[in-house]
């Protein structure tokens, strides 16, 4: 009996291609879509307006972050130690603060949060510690080591870390406690980024003069409210697009930077990548070098301490605390809870 091996042909295993890849991208953006309707129903957090009063006053708006390095030790434990440095506050994520020399195309203003923005380069030192890893492991073979360094290059995080502004001018100190979790730009393409969004997502909130439509706006849809940006046409808000207007909002000088030597290495050692060098300009706002090294961290804030120091004879302090929307009633002497934070004046 002769016997017949269906093959199937290069014309049907490409289209099979197509259409799974079709699949899983109209799969993905009604996941998204769905999510982004989930964004949160609280109001702004009862700090949010004092604090950016506060931060507006700054020459410049620097706050120290703290951290935690984790060190595996060579008897198999971990030894922990604190990590502090400055940086540059960058706005309140999904508000990013106007600048009229800014060319990247800008998101519909339809959501906002109370989220700590900053920048950094995926290279530094902070990112192990912003996704919270253990290094310096001696013991670890080559493919752990290559798993952390993939890991480490994309989106994720989630350790806890504080920032702390000193603001002289209303002699005011803010500590912000929280997690951080950063933003490459894989952050819509790969599953940790999603994963990335999806916290986000869950406390941002919808602006009250944006388009009344619960649809409009939401990723994957194609009835965007207007655009804030260049262009003026309707389209979807995206984190990716985010990532690239914070890019943006640097000046050539700073986008530059992530053109730099890799920090923290030695001197004496050769550059091997003729791209890299001090004192560069980077007008591409999709530079494919200084792009894959520019980070936006995100801080998630679940503790916010405020000290006002005005008044020597009555210095004050306050202390708030994310519940969330299911406790309205706090449970703290004197204490109040509003737009899910609970609030407490403390002796300072």
């Amino acid at each position: 009996m002769q016997r017949f091996v269906c093959r199937p042909s290069i014309a049907s295993s490409s289209r099979l291609a197509q259409v799974t890849t079709h699949l899983v991208v109209v799969a993905y953006e009604h996941l998204t879509r769905r999510t982004m309707a989930t964004v949160s129903t609280l109001g702004p957090a009862p700090w949010r307006k004092v604090f950016l009063e506060h931060v507006q006053t700054m020459p410049s708006p620097e706050f120290s972050l703290g951290t935690v390095r984790k060190t595996s030790t060579p008897t198999g434990g971990v030894a922990c130690a604190p990590r502090t440095r400055t940086c540059v506050f960058r706005g309140l994520f999904a508000d990013l603060p106007a600048n009229p020399k800014n060319e990247a195309e800008l998101n519909p203003d339809l959501y906002e949060s109370d989220f700590l923005a900053l920048t950094t380069d995926r290279r530094m030192d902070k990112m192990a510690e912003l996704f919270g890893v253990e290094t310096g492991n001696d013991g670890n073979d080559g493919g752990d080591e290559e798993e952390e360094a993939k890991k480490l290059a994309g989106s994720g995080g989630g350790a806890p870390v504080e920032a702390v502004f000193w603001v002289k001018e209303t002699s005011t100190q803010w500590r912000v406690r929280g997690r951080a979790y950063v933003l490459a730009p894989d952050i819509e393409g790969s599953p940790e980024g999603r994963q990335v969004i999806s916290k986000l997502r869950a406390r941002m909130r919808r602006k009250k003069n944006s388009n009344s439509n619960s649809n409009s706006g939401a990723a994957g849809s194609s009835s965007e409210g207007s655009s804030s940006g260049s262009g003026g046409s309707s389209k979807q808000w995206s984190f990716g697009r985010e990532i690239t207007a914070h890019f943006g909002n640097l000046s050539p000088q700073m986008r530059g930077t992530f053109r730099n030597p890799a920090p923290g290495t030695p001197v004496a050692l050769p550059v091997r990548d003729g791209r890299l060098g001090l004192g560069q300009k980077v007008v591409d706002l999709r530079d494919e070098v200084a792009r894959s090294n520019f980070r936006v961290v995100v801080l998630v804030p679940d503790e916010l301490d405020r000290a006002d120091l005005s008044d020597p004879e009555r210095a004050r302090r306050w202390l708030y605390t994310f519940v969330g929307g299911g406790k309205t009633e706090s449970t703290t002497p004197g204490g109040s809870i509003e737009d899910g934070w609970e609030k407490v004046e403390v002796w300072p």
